[in-house]
């Protein structure tokens, strides 16, 4: 019996040794992949935006089947990738309005009350512009990514990601977005509910260099659900600037020139 025992005991060890290294090659390569797919996500939110201080104004032109074309312009003032100021150029008649953004937390101020209200980054904005699409381009701090799939567009490869939200306070559940393999540039979004249910579809277009880098200055949002509703953003007069600390309080927001 103990002869048997001696002999039975290494080959499980063995198995269980066999086993363990096997589990753990998995998990490494399960980080890995998870690592690259993050590293990705932050190279493109880098291309979409700048990662240092900058304004840029926003044009966005709204389209809906059987109703007249709604046209907007904002100003965004970003400090790093949680600070956010987002001004109301036109229309006139909501000149002066002013959206803050801390983090997740988001408030909107209007000339004719007296404190600042507190908004969701999935409230929508105008058309098919959330408030977080504008307020909060921060893909990599608001979702965990890995890798889908490859597809190939245009005889050029890109990687397939999924994100998942960290948690409900993001504008979205999940994200499909595609990024070009050669060097993380964004393609296309498609934007889900916590429901699961597609929402819209972002595409990433009419690349230029502006702000010391090439980055698309046209997205095209796309409602998935009713068929010929769209928004179409459009960037400029991009540039770095310095921006104090004391600018992105809600008390601030009273003293912001239009």
């Amino acid at each position: 019996m103990t002869l048997w025992c001696e002999r039975k005991i290494p080959g499980r060890l063995g198995l269980i040794i066999v086993g363990a290294w096997l589990i753990f090659a998995a998990k490494t390569a399960l980080s890995a992949e998870s690592d690259s797919a993050q590293s990705m996500v932050e190279k493109a939110d880098a291309i979409r935006l700048p990662k240092e201080n900058y304004q840029v104004d926003v044009n966005i032109t709204s389209t809906s089947p059987g109703k007249d074309i709604e046209e907007r312009k904002y100003r965004v003032m970003s400090k790093g990738s949680e600070n956010t100021i987002v001004m109301v150029l036109e229309p006139a008649s909501e000149r002066g309005q002013a959206m803050l953004m801390k983090g997740r937390d988001l408030w909107m101020f209007l000339p004719s009350i007296s404190q600042p209200v507190r908004l969701s980054l999935a409230q929508r904005l105008t058309g098919q512009v959330a408030n977080g699409d504008l307020a909060r381009a921060n893909f990599a701090g608001d979702y965990t990514a890995k890798v889908l799939k490859t597809d190939s567009i245009n005889g050029e490869s890109y990687q397939v990601l999924e994100l998942i939200a960290v948690d409900r306070s993001v504008a979205y559940h999940r994200v499909i977005y595609w990024v070009r393999d050669t060097d993380s540039r964004p393609y296309k979004a498609e934007f889900y509910s916590l429901s699961d249910r597609l929402m819209k579809v972002c595409r990433y277009e009419n690349f230029q260099k502006f702000g010391g880098q090439i980055r698309p200055s046209k997205l095209i949002m796309e409602d998935a659900l009713k068929s010929g509703d769209q928004s179409v953003l459009t960037y400029s007069n991009m540039h770095l600037k310095e921006l104090p600390d004391k600018m992105f309080t809600k008390d601030y927001l009273k003293k912001l020139e239009f």
